[in-house]
């Protein structure tokens, strides 16, 4: 039921720090203004939704390097102009010389850290992952794209070249990782100068990678996956002890997934399946909620509060028998997808009080990702979500190139014996949800999120206020959002005070935090064909809306004009 209310209730707790964007003939909105620059800008040339997030996701890894690059993975959810779904699975693998063992686990660290003894999985080259990312996007690009490698490149490489400004967030970002980068002097010169972290408003140029770029533009994703840039990156890696090799590179391939689907107030919900779990608990705490009218109840009352963190605590108590890759672990899905599931769980559901499901004793994901959401005008939709996991990945650049390594190797388990334990070839598992909702079969909104374990119970939230609440697109990414794994419920500042002591006093541990999970980011797409286009103040992120279009043929003359004839010299003719 749609509370049409909502905004007597929502608009006296938070207000958007963003305005929105439309327009009938593209959208792109992402994390960075010239990320979604460089999408508008295919657009604009002819290109299609493709283009433009290939485009748009080059350029992230130059100004939002810390969050998404070559060397890293992630998961493109496309949907074509003819309304098929396509899910392109380019996240990290283990090198084939990794194993169980290859890790000593930190008797210190609590469990869901994953800590290594020196931080092995964390830091440097042995905590590098095999990379899909690079031959993800040359794949969408090959199959689904209309311009080339080196047109979608070039944004990219003129930012790397002559430089962009950094933002207070790279600042930021920097300074949290700084101890680990003034350990690697390539990653150092670049974002630590004169020993401190480099200053917003700074102009940063990435010669190196600008270079690497270029290669990359005119030869494609070879030159990594077999090739000299592949052959100096193993070469690098053996020399640092790290466990990946030309072999592992050579043998990466992509998967082409079935997209999972749910039905949420005869809303029908897609996305990517497990090994991405996120759009699977979606579903899960969505089915959850079908049962009560969340929309009569409010946006962020007690009751509506207290049901978000039920539901989450669920999901995450059941999280742990499914995650893992589905290819070395067989998963419950239909079950936790099941509406007669959602009801057993519903009945135990108390209004009162909080009740303890289970710790859910999954591993922990990086909040440092990026997310992308791009339509064009001929129908076509990609929402896309990209890491190199933790900020800065593995915190250092491999020389020569200016590539920074994703350090996915911290998203397996290093314990041996677990249902996500180091395994050769193992795909890693993520909370990654690039979501899309249908209507009666069109297509109404497409969103999705950084932020690792924050991602899906965030994906549910907003997509109850779009739902439930009838918020618009703006204000359903900008909401203030909650989170928990059953310890404590991590609520953002703008919530009343009031319903949290609600919360309170049934027995939730609630605890205020500045922001759960990143910057997201979405497209409403109306009946009429306007998009709207919508980024949250969690991230630099900005929309950007294609309207007009060209001239009507025969604009440029007047009705009482006589049009000149050109002859094949091209001089004028007598008309």
């Amino acid at each position: 039921m749609r509370n049409v209310n909502w905004c007597s209730n929502a608009a006296a707790i938070f207000t958007c720090e963003k305005q929105p964007a439309t327009g009938l003939r593209g959208m792109v909105v992402t994390n960075h203004p010239l990320a979604s620059a460089a999408g508008a800008e295919m657009l604009a040339s002819g290109g299609n939704a493709i283009d433009a997030t290939i485009a748009a996701l080059f350029t992230l890894t130059v100004v939002e390097a810390m969050m998404v690059g070559v060397l890293g993975g992630g998961i493109a959810h496309i949907r074509l102009a003819n309304g098929t779904h396509y899910v392109l699975d380019g996240m990290c693998t283990a090198p084939l010389a990794t194993g169980p063992t290859i890790y000593t686990p930190d008797p210190n660290a609590a469990p869901e850290s994953m800590g290594t003894i020196g931080r092995r999985n964390a830091v440097g080259p042995t905590s590098v992952a095999v990379p899909g990312a690079l031959l993800s996007w040359c794949e969408a690009l090959r199959r689904f794209g209309t311009l080339s490698l080196a047109d979608v490149t070039e944004p990219a490489i003129r930012h790397a070249s002559r430089g962009f400004r950094v933002t207070p967030l790279l600042q930021e970002c920097v300074s949290e990782a700084a101890a680990d980068l003034a350990r690697d002097a390539e990653i150092a010169k670049l974002y630590l100068p004169g020993g401190m972290p480099i200053q917003a408003g700074t102009r940063l140029v990435t010669g190196d990678y600008a270079e690497t770029l270029r290669s990359i533009g005119r030869k494609g994703p070879d030159i990594l996956y077999g090739g000299e840039l592949g052959r100096h990156y193993a070469e690098h890696m053996a020399q640092a002890n790290g466990f990946l090799r030309i072999e592992d590179l050579a043998g990466y391939c992509t998967v082409d997934r079935e997209p999972l689907r749910g039905l949420y107030r005869g809303y029908e919900i897609l996305g990517p399946p497990p090994p991405s779990f996120g759009l699977l608990h979606i579903i899960q705490m969505l089915n959850i909620l079908e049962g009560y009218k969340i929309g009569v109840l409010g946006f962020a009352t007690p009751d509506t509060l207290h049901l978000l963190a039920e539901v989450m605590k669920i999901a995450f108590a059941d999280r742990s028998a499914a995650f893992a890759d589905s290819a070395f672990v067989q998963e419950p899905i239909g079950k936790l997808l099941s509406k007669d599931y959602a009801a057993e769980r519903r009945a135990r559901i108390s209004m009162d009080r909080a009740l303890s499901w289970g710790a859910g004793e999954a591993p922990s994901e990086g909040a440092h990702t990026t997310h992308l959401t791009v339509a064009d005008g001929f129908g076509n939709v990609v929402a896309s979500t990209q890491t190199i996991r933790s900020s800065f990945g593995a915190r250092y650049i491999v020389p020569e190139t200016g590539m920074i390594p994703n350090n996915y190797m911290l998203a397996f388990d290093p314990r041996p014996g677990c249902a996500s334990s180091v395994a050769p070839g193992k795909r890693v598992t993520s909370s990654i949800s690039p979501v899309m909702v249908l209507r009666d079969g069109r297509l109404r909104y497409a969103i999705g999120l950084p932020g690792g374990l924050q991602i899906f119970p965030s994906v549910a939230q907003a997509l109850s206020n779009l739902i439930d609440h009838g918020m618009g697109v703006q204000q359903a990414v900008e909401a203030p959002r909650l989170w928990t794994r059953g310890r404590k419920v991590k609520v953002e500042a703008s919530f009343p005070e009031g319903a949290l002591a609600a919360l309170r006093d049934r027995g939730h541990n609630v605890a205020a935090i500045n922001s759960v999970g990143g910057g997201m980011n979405a497209i409403q797409f109306d009946a009429d064909g306007t998009m709207t286009g919508a980024a949250c103040w969690r991230a630099d992120g900005m929309p950007i809306g294609l309207g007009g279009g060209l001239a009507r043929p025969g604009a440029f003359f007047r009705s009482d004009q006589k049009r000149p004839v050109y002859d094949r010299t091209g001089g004028v003719a007598s008309s």
